[in-house]
């Protein structure tokens, strides 16, 4: 592992200037990635100075350096944890144990590459479904942790880029490229995954965009960051580290949400939207909306690939090493509920082929911790109403469940049951209306839109007052 190079063209710890090949060649899809950055990056702001975090080293402690950047200025770059323990081993599947590879076993290289490019694709994804919002951002402070979001998943590309571009060869710089080429929500070319294709073009889908979609992100990082291809996992380790502060915007931003709705709730007599609020219900519909979405990220229930995935150490569980005792699992059984003549019965499955569902039950977990927290938001206020995630079965597109129709508690309806009370259940046009009409910038230092509260500190030790974005 080399020391961060701040100084060439691409800041990295890969060593990059002793492979000028290489070197030349990432040089050469810079200017590409900055077209498609000034062409569907943030709209509107690309020449102020935003007070963002870059990476400078990848050590623990002290990794980033905060100053006002202009965001096409950005340093973006290629990052890997620290290689710590240079015995690594394979943690889980069929060569658990056996030393972990610097290198691409030729037997998986199309699997190795299947899962770089799906996971690269959502990066610049979200770029483009959030490039408008900083025209309506509520205050200065919520408009600069949008532009650190989206400067860090730019450089998430990259990181997956150079993994394309090392590894890969001819195949990995024509992927690269495609990866400039879709764009989010378009008919011809869209992205891979179909969240990364819905509207993003208000503040409370961001926020649940940013709590909902991206903690899919943190459980696939976490599960590749289990790699035996060990360039792939220390690349997702370092990516998870600056992960969870777009985690910590969704989530403290819907908190924030909750909290000023139920004061307008409370003042209103339970007409929220007359005092330009959020109403309650709304909240939860968009809490269906994209959480049902981002389960669809995780696959199938049942799936050869996962179990490929695991079998060949490509893609572990989460947290392998500390979660769980047998790291093999050929011979294990998991009971996954699927739909048999009209009704839902339980029925075993080979455990790996079920490993899709065993993350997704992880993440699960994660977003009902969250909601307890938002409710406690409630029951300080002195409301009744409490937030629910709809069952996993809930308006599904992918899995053993797509084919079928349920209603947010999971139970099996028709299909004309479904369309009747899909506009109770999910976000929708006149939701987006009502939320696009409330939401005016502002800009004065300090100063938050009606429809949200305060958060309770400032970024980086600075003061919420702070001029986070000169204007």
């Amino acid at each position: 592992m080399s020391k961060v190079d701040q100084n060439g063209k691409i800041p990295n710890n890969v060593d990059l200037s002793s492979d000028k090949r290489l070197q030349r060649a990432l040089e050469h899809w810079l200017p590409l990635y900055m077209e498609w950055w000034n062409d569907m990056g943030p709209v509107g702001f690309q020449s102020k100075d935003i007070y963002l975090r870059t990476a400078v080293s990848v050590e623990a402690g002290g990794w980033a350096n905060f100053d006002y950047v202009k965001m096409p200025d950005y340093r973006w770059g290629i990052f890997l944890a620290p290689d710590g323990d240079s015995q690594r081993t394979i943690g889980f599947g069929d060569h658990y144990g056996k030393p972990t590879w610097k290198e691409i076993p030729g037997e998986y290289r199309g699997n190795l590459r299947r899962i770089i490019v799906t996971q690269a694709d959502t990066e610049p994804a979200s770029v483009e479904q959030q490039r408008y919002l900083g025209s309506i951002a509520p205050s200065l402070y919520d408009m600069r942790n949008l532009f650190q979001v989206n400067v860090e998943e730019g450089r998430h590309l990259w990181a997956m880029v150079y993994l394309l571009f090392r590894f890969f060869g001819k195949d990995g710089r024509d992927e690269a490229e495609e990866l400039l080429s879709r764009r989010s929500g378009d008919e011809d070319k869209p992205r891979i995954l179909n969240a990364f294709n819905e509207p993003c073009d208000h503040w409370l889908s961001f926020f649940s965009f940013t709590h909902f979609t991206d903690r899919d992100g943190k459980f696939q990082l976490a599960s590749l960051a289990e790699s035996g291809f060990e360039p792939l996992a220390r690349t997702c380790e370092f990516m998870l580290t600056e992960e969870a502060h777009h985690l910590f915007v969704g989530e403290t931003g819907i908190d924030r949400i909750i909290k000023r709705s139920a004061e307008l709730t409370k003042e209103t007599d339970g007409q929220a939207e007359t005092a330009g609020g959020i109403p309650l219900d709304m909240i939860q519909r968009s809490i269906n909306y994209w959480f049902s979405y981002s389960l669809d990220l995780f696959g199938g229930e049942i799936s050869s690939n996962a179990a490929n995935f695991f079998g060949e150490g490509l893609k572990g569980r989460f947290k392998e090493p500390g979660r769980y005792e047998d790291h093999i699992m050929k011979d294990g059984i998991k009971v996954i509920p699927i739909v048999k003549n009209g009704v839902i019965v339980d029925e075993e499955m080979p455990y790996r082929n079920t490993l899709n569902e065993v993350l997704r039950e992880e993440y699960i977990a994660d977003c009902e911790r969250a909601l307890r927290k938002w409710n406690r938001t409630l029951e300080k206020s002195g409301l009744d109403t409490r937030f629910k995630l709809p069952n996993r079965r809930f308006h599904r597109a992918q899995g053993i469940y797509s084919d079928h129709h349920f209603d947010p508690e999971g139970n099996l309806i028709t299909e004309d049951e479904f369309r009747a009370n899909m506009h109770t259940w999910m976000l929708n046009t006149e939701d987006n209306d009502y939320l696009k009409s409330i939401m005016h910038p502002v800009t004065e230092p300090g100063k938050m839109a009606n429809w949200i509260a305060p958060p309770s500190r400032g970024i980086n030790g600075q003061a919420v007052e702070f001029e986070y974005v000169r204007l």
